[in-house]
């Protein structure tokens, strides 16, 4: 097919790239897709949006065999096939590249993308045809990368195209990309846009699932938006906007950017000075760390996950030593400290959100209303000589829920039982509810419904307005842009950059985060 024959205006005449008639799946009680129907248009891009628990990631599941569907039926270029297992989808030509990636780090990208698909005679030979193969599939849709580097060595967008080449390698026609951009800086996000763009215009079919209304805006030529399992629109994305997406989403119109006033700074309530921290292989993740925090703003730290933000956090509310500086916290040197220092921070007004909710953030063998007393089981208020109130924490537990619109709101459910976002929920009430004087949140929407995120969003604009210091890490740069008064930027363990937020462009951050500050510096002057 040539260029001028394919895209959009090419698919009126073929049949669905991928068609699905009545889709049923039920995980016990919890009826995760109910009698879903949608076609996929070949040669298109075609965004699936929803809440969390709306059932795309489930249904996505069934197409690429990870699932089976209890009822419904499947077409492939308008015939019926039976997808039990992934290598099934494969065999049909649908290709599917994960959030997290699925590559081995120590191999080359050559073995990567012929891994359990060697072929040949020999495994020279093999490798040799796969060689060539992979050549011509990065030159005729732009995805070039060395197929003799190590993945562990490539940066996470030179990753992702690994992801897309296996793919194609493997004969997909169909891509699905579920949260494509999480882990990528904006160039990266431009350069991924260039490429699924020549994919479709070379006849490819992406299906994307994302989160990111301006990403669909952007990208798409038709969206599917799901809501408790169904399918509440198929429309095509230039007859919409994002603020009609929202509302299909939720079901109630939501207030997609952040309103505030000005902040108004008064004293440093957190310092950091020549911090180093090191990570437990000995690699120095925080490298000679300067900034500090006052009340009454929102600090944030951008950059690609990695770069020392985790460790960084960590430090700060006493997870992990500290190497070598300093962290005063409301005038005391929390470096200088021993033992029993995360009790302490707590007790003093310190309130963490980690960035690893189910490892860090919950035991997931609990309760929820056990996980919502993590760290504050020594309060008098639920704890009386060793024996733990169970009415006032459940009763606690189940106000919180309602707050925070957990679903479902049953606070004897095991933690490991609810959705990733409602998981997220139940932490940031645990540590926004107690109205701590500094709060360190990393990756707060992380997960969560676009609902949840306007809620989420106010309540900490709330708390810096009433005179708390934040400090927010993110990786999702509108939220950055939209929720800090000052961006610092984080690259290799590094401050590489500060400036009010008012002041800051995407362009200038990607750069920052990329690494290039001199880039920054030169186009600033």
């Amino acid at each position: 097919m040539t260029q001028a024959q394919s895209g959009p205006a090419a698919a009126g005449n073929l049949p669905p790239a991928l068609a699905l008639h009545g889709i049923n799946k039920r995980f016990s009680t919890v009826h995760a897709n109910k009698d879903v129907s949608l076609s996929v248009a070949k040669g298109t891009i075609h965004g699936i949006i929803g809440e969390n628990g709306a059932g795309k990631s489930t249904l996505m599941s069934i197409v690429y065999g990870y699932y089976q569907a209890d009822s419904g039926t499947i077409e492939v270029d308008g015939e019926r096939v039976s997808i039990k297992e992934p290598q099934d989808a494969l065999g049909v030509g649908i290709g599917m590249v994960h959030q997290h990636f699925m590559l081995v780090n120590t191999f080359t990208v050559l073995e990567n993308v012929v891994l359990g698909v060697e072929g040949g005679m020999t495994l020279g030979t093999g490798m040799d045809a796969a060689r060539k193969e992979l050549e011509h599939l990065e030159k005729e849709y732009s995805l070039e990368v060395d197929p003799d580097a190590i993945i562990g060595d490539l940066p996470v967008g030179l990753q992702q195209r690994v992801e897309i080449l296996k793919a194609l390698y493997r004969g997909a026609e169909t891509l699905v990309l579920d949260e494509p951009t999480g882990v990528l800086t904006p160039q990266e996000v431009d350069h991924l846009f260039r490429i699924l763009h020549a994919l479709r215009d070379q006849g490819k079919t992406i299906i994307l699932i994302t989160h990111k209304l301006r990403e669909i805006m952007a990208l798409t030529d038709n969206v599917t938006v799901m809501r408790q399992g169904e399918v509440v629109a198929n429309v095509k994305t230039a007859d919409t906007s994002r603020e009609q997406l929202a509302e299909l989403m939720v079901g109630r119109s939501v207030l997609l950017r952040v309103e505030k006033t000005p902040a108004q700074p008064t004293d440093v309530c957190l310092a950091v000075k020549g911090l180093n921290v090191i990570d437990g292989n000995g690699v120095r993740r925080v490298k000679d760390v300067d900034f500090d925090v006052r009340y009454g703003e929102i600090v944030g730290i951008a950059g690609v996950s990695g770069n020392g933000q985790s460790e960084l956090l960590e430090a700060l509310s006493g997870i992990r030593p500290v190497d070598t500086g300093d962290i005063l916290f409301k005038g005391e040197n929390l470096a200088a400290m021993d033992g029993h220092l995360s009790r302490w921070v707590r007790e003093h007004g310190m309130g963490h959100v980690p960035e690893d909710r189910q490892h860090m953030g919950l035991v997931l063998d609990f309760h929820a209303f056990e996980d919502t007393i993590l760290g504050y089981h020594h309060d008098p208020l639920y704890n009386r000589h060793g024996l733990l109130n169970y009415n006032a924490i459940t009763g606690q537990c189940a106000d919180w829920m309602q707050g925070y619109d957990v679903r479902p709101a049953v606070p004897e459910q095991k933690a490991g039982d609810f959705s990733g976002g409602n998981q997220q929920k139940i932490v940031l009430a645990r540590e926004m509810e107690r109205d701590p004087e500094l709060l360190l949140v990393g990756q707060p929407t992380r997960g969560v419904d676009i609902g949840a995120i306007e809620f989420i969003h106010k309540r900490l604009i709330a708390m810096r307005d009433a005179g708390k210091a934040i400090l927010l890490v993110s990786v999702e740069l509108d939220e950055i842009m939209s929720l800090a008064d000052r961006i610092l930027v984080m690259f290799d363990g590094m401050i590489v950059g500060e400036m009010p937020q008012g002041e800051a462009t995407e362009q200038q951050l990607g750069l920052l985060m990329a690494g290039e500050s001199t880039n920054v510096q030169q186009g600033a002057s």
